[in-house]
């Protein structure tokens, strides 16, 4: 079996309806934590959580807005079978690279944090990832227009 045979446009999986509003509920959820983050009194939050906020760069908060915003967008285009929702969806996974290199990046943020804190961070990239070859996938497979 060849390449083109293994991608040659099928029927719409039965699946991809239920994936693509789970993608959509996914990023959603992203929107609301970080229009929680950015409307937070840090004055409420429990001091290494507050320590957290303080460290944060500027340019953490920007990759985060791309990342949940850019990716609501691509999910959406993703229930509307549009191909535009690739490109926006990775465009999303890499402003979540981008985030969360903060952690590596900037010592004071790092020292603010605890190993347990960094499994978030690890489950966001590994469900971007996913999110996103499933509409490579989605592609390939014809079902995006």
């Amino acid at each position: 079996m060849t390449e083109a045979d293994t991608y040659a446009p099928r029927p719409v999986a039965g699946w991809f309806k239920p994936a693509a509003i789970a993608t959509a509920v996914w990023m959603m959820f992203g929107c609301a934590v970080y229009l929680y983050q950015v409307t937070v009194d840090p004055a409420e939050l429990p001091l290494d959580q507050r320590a957290m906020l303080d460290a944060a760069p500027t340019w953490m908060w920007g990759a985060f807005a791309i990342a949940v915003w850019v990716g609501l967008a691509g999910a959406v285009m993703l229930l509307m079978r549009r191909k535009i929702a690739e490109p926006l969806l990775l465009v999303s996974l890499i402003a979540v690279l981008v985030q969360f290199s903060a952690y590596f990046l900037d010592p004071e943020l790092r020292q603010s944090m605890s190993s347990d804190q960094l499994l978030m961070p690890i489950i966001v990239v590994a469900l971007g990832w996913t999110i996103y070859f499933f509409a490579r996938h989605s592609r390939m497979r014809g079902w995006l227009k």
